[in-house]
């Protein structure tokens, strides 16, 4: 049987109607994504994502003293009077544990609004990526695989990302690759040409404009970490009543292993 998946290159190729009533998985690998998957495995209570560094700051306000942390970046830093900035290993149980992560980035949040229409919002990365196919083979409606990308431009790890997840998605439910439209073959083909070789897959990352970015930054240790398989078996998922992300209900205690990582 024919499921219904596409992978969006960016936001701006798909309008926010198409999403409606669907799945929208939300992937911005260099960092937000991989960043908000810690939080929450780290133990924290909630990620609030926010657009604006001021209404980020007035919705922080609201939370009693020691409930709350302000989180994100702008151009990649740590954003002047926040708490965190958007590296993953900031977000540690002694830190977040039982906290409120009111959090904005340049990307993530922007790509999580584009997809509010969505019945479901996820947020995927490689961190997560077998907790992520886990839920989204038991669904049954149509499934969008959104990069968020950066300034409006593709990136090379939120595709590779897509494409191993739609990879995946073909391969439980029995779709060759050919069965997808074109931007999803190219993530898949993409996925496919840098699985085999944990060389080849950790040079696409660095050499991606996420990679090049953080490197510029001195910031290469979190696209190490960016790049890590399956080390989290969370699923964080935008609550449409609270306009919190919280880990998802309907992930298996011990998700299936439905791709090798590279190598």
């Amino acid at each position: 049987m024919t499921r219904e998946l596409c992978v969006h290159l960016l936001p701006e190729l798909v309008a926010p109607e198409r999403l409606e009533g669907a799945v929208a998985v939300v992937l911005d690998v260099l960092r937000a994504s991989t960043t908000i998957a810690h939080a929450l495995a780290a133990g924290a209570s909630a990620v609030l994502p926010c657009g604006a560094v001021d209404e980020a700051r007035r919705i922080a306000a609201t939370f009693a003293p020691g409930t709350v942390l302000l989180g994100g970046e702008r151009a990649g830093m740590l954003i002047e009077g926040f708490d965190l900035a958007n590296s993953p290993t900031s977000y540690t149980p002694d830190v977040v544990a039982g906290k409120t992560i009111v959090f904005t980035t340049t990307n993530g949040t922007r790509a999580l609004q584009h997809a509010r229409l969505a019945r479901r919002r996820l947020i995927g990365a490689f961190v997560n990526v077998d907790a992520v196919l886990d839920v989204l083979v038991r669904e049954t409606g149509p499934i969008h695989l959104l990069c968020a990308g950066t300034d409006g431009q593709i990136t090379l790890e939120d595709c590779l990302c897509a494409g191993a997840m739609a990879f995946g998605f073909g391969l439980a439910t029995g779709q060759a690759a050919t069965a997808f439209d074109d931007q999803t073959q190219l993530a898949i083909r993409l996925y496919e040409n840098c699985a085999a070789d944990p060389t080849r897959f950790r040079g696409a990352m660095h050499a991606s404009r996420g990679g090049k970015n953080l490197h510029d930054l001195g910031l290469d240790a979190d696209i190490d970490v960016a790049s890590r398989w399956n080390v989290l078996p969370v699923v964080p998922e935008l609550m449409p009543a609270t306009g919190q992300i919280q880990p998802a209900t309907d992930v298996a205690p011990i998700p299936k292993r439905w791709l090798r990582p590279p190598g």
